[in-house]
C-alpha cells in the first residue's frame, strides 16, 4: 500500500505572530472583530495550503484556536461556568475571551447604556500546563448535573471553510475522556460522560454529512497512569460514537509517550486507526505486529517537541519491515507540531553549522514527505535528500562545538555536601529574620514589571544599531530607578528592579551562557497570545562571566530597601529551551546549574541578601508516569540545591513556580531547601493549601493572592480572603504576600492598582495577628 504523510497540528500563530497581533489588537480595542475573523481565515487559509504544497496528504482543521484546544472544547459543548453569565446558545468571542483572560468593567450588552446592573467582574478560568509541555490550557469545569449542548460548530465550520479551498482536511478534536479527565469539579465522570457523547455524536454526524471521511480523536491521557475506571470510560465512549456515528472513521490519537498497560484498551476501542508516538517510545513499532490486521496504523517518527534535524536513513531502517508487511501506514510527527517554530528558512543569524543540525515544523514536514517517498519510491528517488540527512547527523556527533573538556572535568569534581546548604532552615531563618528585619506578611513581588511599548522600542532600536549602548543604558537606568522608588512609595518590603533589561526569563541567560544558540523568528504559543523562543540547546554549558550583577548593584544602589538578585534555575532553563538529544538530560541540567552557582556566589559577594531563582518548569517536566517521576525529582531537585547551596546562612534563597498541578509533588518542593517559596494559587483559589493537611511544609511561602496573566484587578477584600484562607493551613511566620507571577506581560495602570490593592491586604491581615 502507498505510504500517506499526515500533520496532526500546525503552529496557529502565523510566521510572523501575526495571530498575537490582531488578539492583541482586537483586546486593546484598537481593531474590531471582523478584522481579528479575517486575519485568523487568512492564517488558516494559508497554513493549509503551505501544508499541501509541503507534501502533506492529511492536513487538519480545527488545529486553529483563538486561544487553546480545550478553551475550543469547553465552548463547542457548552462547558461554560455560570459565573460567566451565558444563557445558552453560540458561544460567543466575549464570553470564550472573559473565560481566557477574566473580566472587569463595562456595562452588560443586551443593557444599552443604560445599564444599572453591577458591572461585569469575573476571574479567569484556571490554566494549568498541557501535559509535560510550556503550552497551557484553560481547565474546563464540570458541576453536578451538567449539562452538555452543541454550543459552538467551529469545527465543522473550518473544514467546509478548508473544503472551499479544495482542501479535505481530517478535522481535530480533543477526545471525551481525555477532555474530561483534564476538568475539575465534583461531578461524577461516568456521569458526565454519558451527558457528553451526544454532543460529539452530532459533532460527528455534522462533519459526515459536510464530508469529512476521518476525524482524529486526540485521546493523549492513554499514555498517563489510568484507573480501570478510566478504561472503561474509553471503552463505554467509543463503542458509543461508533454506533452513533458510523459514517466517519476516527483516528485515535496518542502522543508525549507510549501506551504501556493501556496498549490492549486502544486496540480493543472500534476506531479505524491508532496514531503512536515513535519517538519518545519507540519500542511502540513492534505493536504493528499486534494491531488487528485492518487497523491503519499512524506512526510519529518526527519529534514534534523539538528541533533537530532526523536522521532519516535510520528511521526508513526501522520502517521499511513494517511498510514491506502491507500494512497500510501513514507517517506523521510525534505530536502537533503546535510545539516547534515553524520555518527554519526564516533564520538568518544562527551559527550556519548549527543550522544545518536543525528542522522547524516546515522542515519537518519535509523530512515526512521524504520518507514516504523513499518508502514508496525507493531510496534512490530522494538519494540526495537521505545523503544530507546522513551528513548532518554525522557531523552533529563530531563537531567540537558540542563538547567542552572543561566542563566534563568540573562535572567530575561535584560532591554531595555541595547541593546542601550550611545550616537546617530554622537555623537559617532566625539568622535571616534578624538579619532583614521584614514585617509580618512581607509583600514582593516575582521580578519583571511591565514591558511597554516604550521599552520594546528602546530594545529594538539597540538591537539595530540606532540607539548607542550608553544611551541604551541610560534608559534602562532610568526606568530601573523609577520602578525601585514606585515600590517603595507603595509601600512593599522586598523590592524588584524590573528586569527591562531582559528579552526573557530563559533567553536572557541562555545569550549568555556556552552551549546556546537563538531563533530570531521561531517562536512558540504558551498561551493564547503569549508566545516565546525557546533557547537552543546544542553543547556543553559554562557561564564566561556574570550576568545580572552590575544591574542588582545599580538597583540596590537606589533604595536601602532589600533588592533580590533575579535568577532562573537550571530546571527551567532545560525545561523551556530545546534540548539536546545526545546526552541524558540530567547532566544537561547539572552544567547548568554549575553555572548559576557561579552567578548565586558573585551576586552574593556583591553584597544581595535575597536571591531569587525561580524554577517556574519543575512540575512541567514531571514524567507523565508515576513509576518515572522518583528518577526526575531525585536530579531536578538535586540541581537546584547545587545551585542555591553556595551561600551562608543569612542569604534568603527564593524560588517561584507557577501554572501547574503541585499537591502531589509538595513533598520534593519541601526538599529542594528553599527559604521562600512563591506559587500561583489565585486563579485555582488557593486549590494548593490541600496539600498541606498532610505535609507539614518546612519553609516559608507566598501563595500567590493576584493572577497576572487577567488583565483583572482583583479588590482588596478578595486578596484578603486568599490570604485568610492560607492562614488557616499555614503558620503566619510562614507566609509572604506576592503575585501568581512576573509582571512582564501587563500594562502599568492595572499592575499599579493591583499592587496598591495588594499591598493593603497584606495590611489589613497584620492587623488580624497579635505582634
Amino acid at each position: 500500500m502507498t505510504v500517506t504523510v499526515a500533520t496532526l497540528g500546525f503552529p496557529r500563530i502565523g510566521p510572523r505572530r501575526e495571530l498575537k497581533t490582531a488578539l492583541e489588537s482586537y483586546w486593546s480595542g484598537k481593531s474590531g472583530r471582523g478584522e481579528l475573523l479575517a486575519t485568523a481565515a487568512g492564517l488558516r487559509a494559508a497554513t493549509w495550503a503551505r501544508q499541501k504544497a509541503l507534501g502533506a496528504d492529511i492536513v487538519p482543521s480545527n488545529d486553529f484556536s483563538f486561544y487553546d484546544q480545550v478553551l475550543d472544547t469547553s465552548a463547542m459543548v457548552g462547558a461554560v461556568p455560570a459565573l460567566y453569565g451565558w444563557k445558552g446558545g453560540p458561544v460567543d468571542l466575549d464570553t470564550y475571551f472573559a473565560m481566557a483572560r477574566g473580566a472587569q468593567g463595562g456595562a452588560h450588552e443586551e443593557c444599552g447604556a443604560g445599564c444599572t446592573h453591577k458591572a461585569v467582574d469575573v476571574p479567569a478560568s484556571e490554566m494549568t500546563k498541557w501535559f509535560d509541555t510550556n503550552y497551557h490550557y484553560l481547565v474546563p469545569e464540570f458541576a453536578p448535573g451538567q449539562a452538555f449542548a452543541l454550543s459552538s460548530t467551529k469545527v465543522i465550520d473550518e473544514y467546509l471553510e478548508a473544503k472551499a479551498q479544495g482542501i479535505a482536511t481530517r478535522p481535530v478534536l480533543v477526545g471525551p475522556v481525555t477532555f474530561l479527565k483534564l476538568g475539575k469539579g465534583e461531578a461524577d465522570r461516568a456521569a458526565l460522560l454519558r451527558a457528553l457523547l451526544p454532543v460529539y455524536a452530532e459533532v460527528l454526524n455534522r462533519l459526515a454529512a459536510a464530508g469529512a471521511e476521518w476525524v482524529q480523536m486526540d485521546e493523549p491521557c492513554l499514555v498517563l497512569d489510568l484507573a480501570d475506571e478510566d478504561r472503561a470510560l474509553l471503552a463505554e465512549a467509543y463503542a458509543a460514537l461508533a454506533q452513533a456515528a458510523p459514517a466517519v472513521k476516527l483516528m485515535l490519537t496518542t502522543y508525549f509517550g507510549a501506551l504501556g498497560d493501556n496498549l490492549e484498551t486502544a486496540l480493543a476501542l472500534p476506531v479505524a486507526g491508532l496514531h503512536l508516538d515513535l519517538v519518545r517510545a519507540p519500542e511502540q513499532l513492534a505493536l504493528a505486529a499486534k494491531a488487528p490486521a485492518g487497523l491503519v496504523l499512524s506512526l510519529g517518527v518526527i519529534d514534534g517537541r523539538n528541533v533537530w534535524r532526523a536522521d532519516l536513513e535510520a528511521i526508513l531502517d526501522r520502517l521499511e519491515p513494517v511498510v514491506k508487511s502491507g500494512r497500510q501506514i501513514i507517517l506523521a510527527p510525534s505530536c502537533s507540531l503546535l510545539h516547534t517554530p515553524i520555518d527554519l528558512a526564516l533564520e538568518t543569524a544562527i551559527d550556519p553549522e548549527v543550522k544545518s543540525w536543525l528542522a522547524f515544523a516546515v522542515q519537518k514536514i519535509e523530512e515526512l514527505a521524504t520518507l514516504a517517498r523513499a518508502l514508496n519510491e525507493g531510496r534512490a528517488a530522494v538519494g540526495d535528500r537521505l545523503a544530507a540527512s546522513s551528513a548532518a547527523a554525522r557531523a552533529r556527533r563530531t563537531s567540537p562545538k558540542i563538547h567542552d573538556a572543561a566542563v566534563g572535568e568540573r562535572l567530575a569534581q561535584v560532591s554531595d555536601a555541595m547541593a546542601r546548604r550550611q545550616s537546617p532552615f530554622p537555623e537559617r531563618r532566625r539568622v535571616q529574620v534578624e538579619s532583614l528585619g521584614l514585617p509580618a506578611f512581607p509583600t514582593t513581588t516575582i521580578g519583571s514589571f511591565p514591558q511597554t511599548e516604550q521599552v520594546r522600542k528602546a530594545r529594538a532600536a539597540h538591537a539595530k544599531g540606532t540607539l548607542t549602548d550608553a544611551d541604551y543604558q541610560a534608559f534602562l537606568r532610568a526606568e530601573t530607578a523609577r520602578t525601585v522608588k514606585w515600590q517603595e512609595d507603595i509601600g512593599l518590603d522586598v523590592l524588584v528592579h524590573g528586569e527591562f533589561e531582559r528579552n526573557d526569563m530563559v533567553q536572557y541567560f541562555g545569550e549568555q551562557l556556552s552551549g546556546f544558540v537563538f531563533s530570531k523568528a521561531g517562536w512558540v504559543q504558551s498561551y493564547g497570545s503569549r508566545c516565546v523562543r525557546p533557547p537552543i540547546l546544542f553543547g556543553d554549558v559554562s557561564r564566561p562571566s556574570p550576568m545580572t550583577v552590575a544591574w542588582w548593584q545599580y538597583a540596590q544602589s537606589v533604595t536601602t530597601r532589600p533588592m533580590k538578585g533575579m535568577l532562573t534555575g537550571p530546571v527551567t532553563i532545560l525545561n523551556w529551551s530545546f534540548v539536546r538529544d545526545d546526552v541524558p538530560r540530567s547532566l544537561a541540567c547539572r552544567q547548568i546549574a554549575l553555572a548559576i552557582r557561579d552567578e548565586v556566589a558573585d551576586l552574593e559577594a556583591a553584597g544581595a541578601r535575597i536571591i531569587q531563582i525561580d524554577e517556574a518548569a519543575l512540575r512541567e517536566g514531571l514524567p507523565l508516569r508515576r513509576g518515572d517521576w522518583a528518577e526526575y525529582l531525585r536530579w531536578a531537585v538535586e540541581s537546584f540545591r547545587l545551585t542555591a547551596s553556595a551561600v551562608a546562612d543569612r542569604t534568603q534563597i527564593h524560588t517561584h513556580m507557577c501554572y501547574s498541578e503541585f499537591n502531589d509533588i509538595i513533598a520534593a518542593i519541601g526538599d529542594m531547601d528553599a527559604d521562600v517559596i512563591s506559587i500561583e494559587t489565585a486563579r485555582s483559589k488557593m486549590e494548593l493549601l490541600g496539600a498541606f493537611a498532610d505535609y507539614r511544609y518546612p519553609a516559608e511561602i507566598g501563595p500567590g493572592v493576584y493572577d497576572i496573566h487577567s488583565p483583572r484587578v482583583p479588590a482588596v477584600e478578595e486578596m484578603t480572603e486568599l490570604l485568610e484562607a492560607a492562614r488557616g493551613r499555614l503558620a503566619p511566620e510562614q507566609l509572604w504576600v506576592n503575585p501568581d507571577c512576573g509582571l512582564k506581560t501587563r500594562k502599568w495602570p492595572e499592575t499599579e492598582a493591583a499592587l496598591v490593592n495588594m499591598v493593603e491586604a497584606a495590611r489589613k491581615v497584620r492587623a488580624l495577628v497579635p505582634a
